[in-house]
């Protein structure tokens, strides 16, 4: 991993080379299946999603990567567009306890009001069950699901791996294609990327 001066880690790797997620998804087998409570207690099952173009994104709010989506609104806009093609989006909170990202029900809500945010559901994940499931390595690390269940992207938000606002512009948008590929009924342009950002605060 590459270290930055603001002491971050830029987790620009490939699935396979994490030993710790040997068993991550692969783009065109089925996203594994789990049920999670998000932060107004209820239950979300992505078995009972079937049908329907499901977006799972990693956050955590003290990332400058996460903030730089946000405080631009260009997730927020993201999170929109997708919800008005008939898409799912799931944000997911996989940083421990104690960890920088950790946010119980009444915090994630309010994060969500502060950010003017759009997601169907923000899923609290504090054991990481979700995450280590996914592999997921960054925040924010982007997963698109088709409606057949099949996992049709994972990787990063887009291609250039800065906390630069005026680099949305230039950066080739992988996650935004690689959805309305999926409601159109295409495969994703760029299936496989690598996540860009601050490592997700697992507690092992």
């Amino acid at each position: 991993m590459k270290t930055f001066p603001f002491g971050l880690a830029l987790a620009a790797l490939s699935l396979a080379s994490a030993p710790a997620f040997a068993d991550a998804p692969k783009i065109g087998a089925a996203a594994p299946i789990f049920t999670g409570t998000d932060s107004n207690g209820q239950a979300v099952s992505l078995a009972e999603l079937k049908g329907k173009t499901v977006v799972l994104e990693w956050t955590n709010d003290g990332c400058p990567y996460v903030n730089k989506w946000y405080g631009s609104g260009a997730m927020q806009q993201m999170q929109q567009d997708a919800a008005r093609l008939g898409v799912v989006w799931l944000t997911i909170a996989s940083s421990a306890p104690g960890e920088q990202g950790n946010v119980d029900a009444a915090e994630a809500n309010a994060d969500t009001v502060r950010r003017n945010a759009h997601p169907a559901h923000v899923l609290l994940d504090p054991q990481g069950v979700i995450g280590h499931l996914y592999g997921a390595l960054t925040t924010p690390h982007i997963f698109v699901i088709r409606p057949d269940g099949a996992l049709a992207y994972m990787g990063g938000a887009d291609s250039i791996a800065s906390t630069r606002v005026e680099d949305l512009k230039k950066a080739e948008p992988y996650a935004r294609e690689a959805i309305e590929a999926v409601v159109a009924g295409k495969p994703a342009p760029h299936p496989l990327t690598r996540p860009y950002g601050c490592t997700v605060k697992y507690s092992s």
